[in-house]
C-alpha cells in the first residue's frame, strides 16, 4: 500500500530571520517615540500640578496674609504643607515623578517660586526642572544643565 506523500510547509529560517528584523527595526523607530511622548505627559501633568500648587499657595496667602511658612514645619522652603509633594498629584505618592517643592519665598512673604524636579528613579532625569514663581514667570531647563537660562521661561518651548 502506497500512502500518499503529504507536504508539510513551513517558514524557513531566512523567512523568519528577515521577520525578526523588521520587527526589529519597527521596535527601533517606534520606542523613542513612546518614551518621548510618557515623559512629555509626565512634564504636562507636573506643569499642571504646579499651577495648581500655585492656587493653594494663593489660597494660603488669602488667609495668613503671606505666602512664608507654608513649607513643611512652618518653614518657608522645602516640601509643601498645603499640597501634595509629588506629582502626578492625583495619583498615588508610589507613582510620583517629579517632586514639588517650595524653592523660595522672598520679599517678606509677597512672593514664591515654586518647583518640580523630576526623578531619577522614573527616567525623567533627562528632563529637565520645572520653575513657577508668584508673577506668573514659568520656566523649563530643557536642556538640563541646571539653570534657567532667559530663552527657557517658556513651558512649550
Amino acid at each position: 500500500m502506497i500512502i500518499g506523500k503529504r507536504s508539510i510547509r513551513g517558514f524557513s529560517l531566512i523567512e523568519l530571520m528577515i521577520a525578526v528584523l523588521i520587527l526589529g527595526v519597527l521596535v527601533l523607530v517606534a520606542y523613542p517615540s513612546y518614551t518621548d511622548h510618557v515623559m512629555s505627559t509626565k512634564r504636562q501633568k507636573a506643569m499642571a500640578d504646579l499651577l495648581a500648587l500655585a492656587n493653594a499657595m494663593e489660597t494660603y496667602k488669602a488667609q495668613s496674609y503671606s505666602y512664608g511658612g507654608a513649607g513643611a514645619n512652618g518653614a518657608d522652603t522645602g516640601a509643601p504643607t498645603i499640597f501634595n509633594s509629588w506629582s502626578p498629584a492625583d495619583e498615588p505618592s508610589a507613582n510620583k515623578a517629579y517632586n514639588l517643592t517650595i524653592k523660595k519665598i522672598g520679599d517678606n512673604g509677597r512672593t514664591y517660586e515654586l518647583l518640580a524636579t523630576p526623578l531619577s528613579t522614573e527616567n525623567m532625569s533627562k528632563d529637565g526642572k520645572l520653575l513657577y514663581r508668584s508673577d506668573g514667570a514659568k520656566a523649563w531647563d530643557s536642556n538640563n544643565d541646571g539653570t534657567f537660562a532667559s530663552s527657557e521661561y517658556c513651558w512649550q518651548c
